[in-house]
């Protein structure tokens, strides 16, 4: 197609490059800006609060249960003994985490709110203001740490039992569960550097040397124990 010019015919088959509009880029860089306005009021130290406890109940309950199931195979192989030692050590684990939680943060509460306390004249107004700075400061929560502490160990003690839950051959129960764990664990690094906006990578490596390191010891001084003992 074509259109009379002064200077004769001009093409308008020829489609230009289409440029966004100044009311497009303002656009875009406003939905920018309330993403990161959005992301700037997220309190981080409040969430610690809950992902400190929900992420040592999980690496917790993973790879505990996972080394004693390991350790526990080291010298009897039966399918039982391993499943049985993983279940008694996810019911103690979950227990013993909430218990010991509720306990650290119930003090760690206590301790906070007696220093406020000393640092304000306790008169009615001192009454008042303690009030109006609890509710501003973040104080730990001991009901939300024992929670996730205990879930969240439950959880991660789930994985080891489930993967061999249904596995006959020894050998294979072994790898499985060695490969569940460490699936398992980068995924625990992912969600944490996600969530506290830290260094993906160094999660990572944190996590699996982490529970390598305690399936691998587990298991070999189990072993050289059972073998020196029977």
């Amino acid at each position: 197609m074509a259109t009379a010019t002064p200077n004769g015919l001009v093409s308008l088959n020829h489609v230009g490059a289409v440029h966004p509009s100044p009311a497009n880029k303002i656009e875009e860089k406003q939905t920018q800006k309330v993403a990161d306005d959005d992301d700037g009021n997220i309190n981080y130290i409040e969430r610690a609060q809950w992902l400190r406890p929900a992420v040592l109940g999980a690496n917790d309950g993973l790879v505990s249960v996972a080394s004693l199931m390991m350790g526990v195979g080291a010298v009897k192989k039966d399918t039982k003994a391993m499943l049985l030692s993983g279940f008694a050590g996810l019911v103690s684990g979950a227990c013993g985490m909430a218990i010991g939680e509720f306990v650290a943060v119930y003090t760690q509460y206590e301790v906070e709110v007696g220093q406020m306390k000393r640092d304000m004249k306790m008169s009615v107004e001192g009454e008042k203001d303690l009030e109006m700075e609890m509710e501003k400061r973040t104080l730990p929560s001991p009901l939300k740490a024992t929670l996730a502490s205990a879930v969240s160990f439950s959880i991660g003690a789930l994985i080891p039992l489930l993967s061999a839950a249904f596995i006959e051959s020894y050998n294979t129960r072994i790898i499985v569960i060695v490969v569940a764990a460490s699936l398992a664990l980068l995924v625990f690094g992912r969600v944490v550097a996600e969530l506290g906006k830290t260094p993906k990578t160094k999660s990572y490596v944190r996590f699996l040397l982490g529970g390598w390191l305690a399936m691998a010891l587990t298991f070999g001084l189990t072993k050289l124990l059972g073998a020196g003992a029977f």
